[in-house]
């Protein structure tokens, strides 16, 4: 995935973003295991973007899932025209609507990146084989003013995907490599925080345990919240089963 920026204003928001402090990847002075990155030129992408002059790959596929839009439902149509309480009118999708792209991809061709169980810092506790992402579905707090929302981590971008000096380390977004955008977001995530098509954000990473309920919380078949309900609504219509109807264990 690699999504192309407006130049128009670019200038001052690369400025603003040069000469702010790096972040320490290391518990910072509130205690957050992952600090604030701050004032990150921030850009709107959505899945089924067509390909064009400025935008060359198309975001049918991502990074992690070859038929992306298919798994999400279909197209996730940006024209606030055609949405309706944050998501396309046409369809329900069938993922996490609140989606992000960071320029980190820890898959190679086979296996992961040799750096990735070295940089990746739940790497091991989030490894499931040589196939499987660590990053994927990765939760992510986005911050604009005092409205912060919070998206799951679905492709690579924008524009490179093995920039993990800065996804997770110290290094601030080039700002000679296109403007020095380093966030992509979803319409949702651009309809809750209200923002325009490229502008300044904070992010980091969070926990599962500290993402509060919310729109994001509620659809997708990777949507963590929803797939620990289904197992919760399991286990309790396991456990309200007359004694004579579960199996007897050996």
């Amino acid at each position: 995935m690699m999504k192309a920026i407006s130049i128009l204003s670019i200038g001052a928001l690369a400025a603003i973003s040069a000469g702010c402090l790096s972040t320490r990847q290391s518990v910072s002075a509130t205690g957050e295991r992952y600090p604030w990155k701050k004032n990150i030129v921030t850009t709107v992408f959505w899945i089924g973007e067509k390909p064009s002059a400025n935008n060359p790959v198309p975001n049918r596929i991502s990074s992690w899932d070859k038929n992306w839009s298919r798994s999400y439902g279909g197209f996730d149509d940006p024209n606030p025209a055609h949405r309706r309480n944050l998501i396309p009118v046409k369809f329900t999708p069938r993922q996490n609507p609140f989606y992000c792209a960071l320029p980190y991809n820890d898959k190679a061709a086979t296996g992961h990146r040799p750096e990735a169980p070295r940089v990746v810092p739940w790497f091991k506790e989030a490894y499931q084989g040589p196939g499987v992402s660590t990053c994927k579905d990765r939760w992510v707090a986005i911050r604009k003013s005092n409205r912060t929302v919070y998206a799951q981590w679905e492709d690579a971008g924008p524009f490179r995907t093995d920039y993990w000096q800065y996804v997770f380390g110290n290094e601030r977004p080039k700002t000679t490599l296109n403007q020095g955008a380093g966030l992509d977001v979803s319409p949702a995530v651009r309809d809750y925080l209200g923002l325009n098509e490229t502008d300044l954000t904070d992010w980091r990473f969070v926990e599962f345990s500290e993402v509060p309920r919310g729109p994001w919380s509620t659809l997708g078949e990777n949507n963590t919240f929803v797939i620990s309900d289904r197992k919760t609504g399991s286990e309790l219509a396991q456990a309200s089963k007359p004694a004579e109807d579960r199996p007897i264990a050996p």
